[in-house]
């Protein structure tokens, strides 16, 4: 049975979240586990970018204001390394210029925090539906 298991995660759907507010990533991790997902987290850019490389991560849920390392250098290096990998992007309301230059750069969509739980959930699986995302 464990075999079944862990095959059963393998297939599933990866998404990481990048954020350096914890609450966020438990948050996040919690909802898309009920929703099937493998969820993986990096609270900076670095770990972001380890884990990115080690892994078959087909959707990013990246923060844009992460210290040490910005969203959109974030963005930048993951668009080097994996081009296709779909990347979604979160910001605080209002930060339009962010959210511009983030799509400039290979982000396929954006969303506000606080965000809707279920706006974000409906994105993600029309963006990358279960087991259908491509690797």
């Amino acid at each position: 049975m464990n075999n079944e298991v862990a095959e059963a995660a393998e297939r599933a759907t990866k998404i990481m979240v990048v954020d350096d507010q914890a609450g966020i990533r438990m948050l996040l991790e919690e909802v898309f586990k009920k929703e099937g997902y493998s969820i993986l987290t990096a609270s900076n850019g670095n770990q972001a970018l380890e884990i990115i490389e080690e892994n078959n991560v087909d959707l990013v849920l990246l923060d844009m204001k992460i210290p040490g390392m910005s969203g959109l250098e974030i963005l930048k290096k993951i668009k080097q390394v994996k081009p296709d990998l779909k990347v979604m992007v979160m910001t605080a309301y209002g930060e339009s210029d962010i959210v511009k230059e983030a799509l400039r750069n290979g982000a396929m969509s954006h969303f506000s925090k606080p965000f809707d739980l279920h706006e974000l959930i409906t994105s993600v699986e029309k963006e990358c539906p279960q087991n259908e995302c491509d690797r």
